[in-house]
C-alpha cells in the first residue's frame, strides 16, 4: 500500500509537470480554490481558440492510460464539445520500441527452458504499442507464433493512473460548472473497466476463444489458434498469420482476390458479429484486419470488444426492422428501452428529430449515402434529446464507422445501408417463427401468472371476502352491489383471459406437432383450437364494448 502511495506522488508530480508545461497549473489552482477569477491566467490558457490541442498534447505526454482515454472519448458527442472531439480523435500510441529479453521473460513466466520448446525467437519486435511488444517465433514442432509480451510495469502504472484519473474527475465535477452537469464518473467508470479488460492477456485469449466458437462453421473466416501452455496475464501465444493487409489492394489481386468481395465480406461479418451474436470486434481498423492467401478474413487485437445482452440485442433487431420499415414511433420505443436512463425534454420533438434521419435516408440513393453522416445525425439526435446510452452503443458507432472506412478504401462503391436490408428480412422472418411466437406466449403466460400472484395481499383479502359474502363498506354502502359487482366483473375478464391465452399456447402446440387427425395439412384439433380462440376473444371484446 505504501509502495503504491508512493507511486501515485510520483505520477501526480509527472501530471502537475506537464500541466504546468502546457499552461494548465492555474486552472487547476483555481479549481482547488473554487476561484471563478480569470486575473492573471497566461494568455494561451484563456485562448479557446488552442486549449483543445493542448488538452491533447498532455495526454500523448501523459502516457498510454491518458492516451487511451482520449481515444475511447473521441466519440462521445454526448460528453465533449466538437472541438474536443477533433483533437482526440487525433490521438496516438507514438511510442519507442524498448529493449525486453524475451527468452528470460517466457523462463520466469513458464517455468520453462525456452529451448525445449522454440527454435527461434526474433530479437527485433514486429510491431510496439502502449501496453506491449509483439515478436515472431518458431515453436519446436516448425510452427510460426507471434509472442504479445506485456511491458514491464504497465500494469501498475496504468492502475496507477486510474486513481488520478478518477481524482481529478471528482475535481472536476466539483468546481466546473460543465463538468458536474456530465456524467464524468460513470463515463469514467466504463472506460476503466474496458481498459483493465484490454491489459489482461487472459480476458484478450478468452476473447478470441469465444470469437472462434461463434464462427466455426464460418469458411469465410480463419481465427488464429491460442497456445495456452504459453499465455497467462503476461503473455499471449498465438499463431502467425502470413496474411495480406485488408488495404492492399495490389496484393490481393496478385493473389487473384477480389478487393470488392473483400470490402463485402468484411462488412458481412462484423455485420454477423453484432446481429448474431452480439459480440464483435471494438477496433475494426487496417491495422486489424488480414486476409489469408485462400482468401479468408481474419480479425486480429482482441483486446476490446463490445458485448450485448440478449435482450438488447433484441431490442437493436427490432430498431433496425423499424428503422428499415421507416417506422419513427417505434424507433424512439426501441432507443427508450435501450438507454440506460434518459431525460427527454419534447417527445414530440424527439420523433421529430428521428423523422428527419429517417426520410434522410430514404430519400437518397443508398449508393450515395454516408454512414458517417447518418451515424452523426443520430449521435445528435441522442444528445439532443438528452439519452444516455449503454457502452457497446458508442462502440458500435465508432466499429461501423472504421469498417465503413476500410471497406470504402478498397471499394468506393460499398453500401452499408443495403447491407442491412437481408439481416431485417431475416429478423422479421424469425419474429414470425411459430417456435419463437410460442415461447414468446409462454413466457408472457408466465408473467401474466406471475402479476396475478404479485397482487397485493389487501385487494386478495378483498377479493376472498366478496367470494364469502363478508365484503362490507361503512362509509358508502349503497355503492356495495355496484363494488360487488365490478370485482365480479373483473375477475371473470381475468379468467376469460387466461383460458384464451392457454388456448392459444395449446393451439400452437398442436400446430407445431404435426400429428393427429387432419384436414388437408392441418390438424383438426389445431382448426378447433383456432375457432375457440376466436369465439373467446369476441366474447371478451363484446363484454369490454359493453362497459
Amino acid at each position: 500500500m505504501f509502495d503504491r502511495q508512493q507511486r501515485k506522488l510520483k505520477r501526480s508530480g509527472k501530471m502537475i509537470s506537464v500541466l504546468s508545461k502546457y499552461g494548465f497549473k492555474d486552472l487547476i489552482s483555481r479549481m482547488k480554490d473554487g476561484s471563478k477569477n480569470s486575473e492573471n491566467i497566461p494568455d494561451e490558457v484563456s485562448s479557446k481558440e488552442n486549449v483543445y490541442e493542448r488538452i491533447r498534447l498532455v495526454l500523448e505526454e501523459l502516457g498510454p492510460t491518458f492516451v487511451k482515454m482520449g481515444q475511447a472519448f473521441s466519440n462521445r458527442e454526448d460528453l465533449l464539445p466538437p472541438e474536443m472531439i477533433v483533437e482526440m480523435q487525433k490521438l496516438q500510441d507514438r511510442v519507442e520500441e524498448i529493449e525486453m529479453d524475451v527468452e528470460q521473460i517466457l523462463e520466469n513466466e513458464f517455468n520453462i527452458s525456452v529451448a525445449d520448446h522454440f527454435t527461434k525467437i526474433d530479437r527485433k519486435p514486429l510491431a510496439a504499442a502502449s501496453i506491449a511488444q509483439v515478436y515472431r517465433a518458431t515453436l519446436i514442432d516448425g510452427t510460426d507464433v507471434i509472442l504479445k509480451i506485456k511491458k514491464p510495469n504497465v500494469q501498475s502504472l496504468i492502475e496507477d493512473d486510474l486513481l488520478l484519473v478518477k481524482d481529478l474527475v471528482k475535481l472536476v465535477s466539483t468546481y466546473s460548472e460543465i463538468g458536474s452537469k456530465l456524467n464524468l464518473k460513470q463515463a469514467i467508470a466504463t472506460f476503466e473497466k474496458s481498459l483493465l479488460e484490454e491489459i489482461s492477456f487472459i480476458n484478450e485469449k478468452n476473447n478470441i476463444l469465444q470469437f472462434e466458437r461463434n464462427f466455426k462453421d464460418h469458411k469465410e473466416t480463419y481465427v488464429p489458434k491460442v497456445f495456452d501452455e504459453f499465455s497467462n496475464n503476461n503473455v499471449l501465444c498465438m499463431e502467425f498469420i502470413d496474411g495480406i493487409k485488408v488495404t492492399d489492394v495490389e496484393e490481393l489481386r496478385r493473389n487473384n482476390i477480389d478487393p470488392v468481395k473483400i470490402s463485402e465480406l468484411g462488412l458481412k461479418l462484423f455485420v454477423s458479429q453484432i446481429l448474431d451474436y452480439g459480440f464483435f470486434h471494438a477496433d475494426p481498423h487496417a491495422g486489424n484486419m488480414m486476409v489469408t492467401r485462400d482468401g479468408k478474413m481474419v480479425f486480429i487485437d482482441f483486446g476490446a470488444v463490445g458485448k450485448i445482452q440478449p435482450n438488447d440485442k433484441e431490442i437493436l433487431e427490432n430498431m433496425i426492422v423499424a428503422f428499415v420499415a421507416k417506422n419513427p414511433q417505434k424507433i424512439v420505443k426501441y432507443l427508450k428501452k435501450m438507454a440506460v436512463s434518459y431525460e427527454i425534454p419534447d417527445e414530440k420533438r424527439f420523433e421529430n428529430d428521428v423523422d428527419e434521419v429517417l426520410n434522410f435516408v430514404h430519400s437518397s440513393s443508398l449508393k450515395d449515402i454516408d454512414p458517417n453522416v447518418i451515424m452523426n445525425k443520430m449521435k445528435d439526435v441522442v444528445k439532443d434529446n438528452r439519452l444516455y446510452m449503454p457502452d457497446y452503443f458508442y462502440l458500435l458507432f465508432k466499429g461501423i464507422g472504421l469498417i465503413e472506412g476500410v471497406g470504402r478504401t478498397i471499394n468506393p462503391d460499398l453500401d452499408v445501408v443495403k447491407s442491412l436490408y437481408p439481416y431485417s428480412k431475416k429478423m422479421f422472418r424469425k419474429k414470425m417463427d411459430p417456435k419463437k411466437m410460442l415461447k414468446k406466449s409462454m413466457e408472457k403466460m408466465v408473467n401474466l401468472t406471475d402479476n396475478i400472484d404479485d397482487i397485493p395481499r389487501e385487494l386478495r383479502s378483498v377479493l376472498q371476502k366478496l367470494d364469502e359474502n363478508q365484503f362490507s363498506i361503512t362509509a358508502e354502502v349503497k355503492n356495495l352491489d355496484k363494488t360487488n359487482k365490478f370485482f365480479r366483473v373483473m375477475m371473470t375478464d381475468i379468467i376469460i383471459t387466461m383460458i384464451l391465452a392457454a388456448n392459444i399456447i395449446a393451439t400452437a402446440i398442436v400446430y407445431v406437432s404435426d400429428k393427429g387427425l387432419k384436414i388437408g395439412e392441418t390438424s383438426v384439433l389445431a382448426i378447433f383450437g383456432f375457432i375457440f380462440s376466436i369465439f373467446l376473444t369476441v366474447v371478451l371484446l363484446l363484454r369490454i364494448l359493453r362497459k
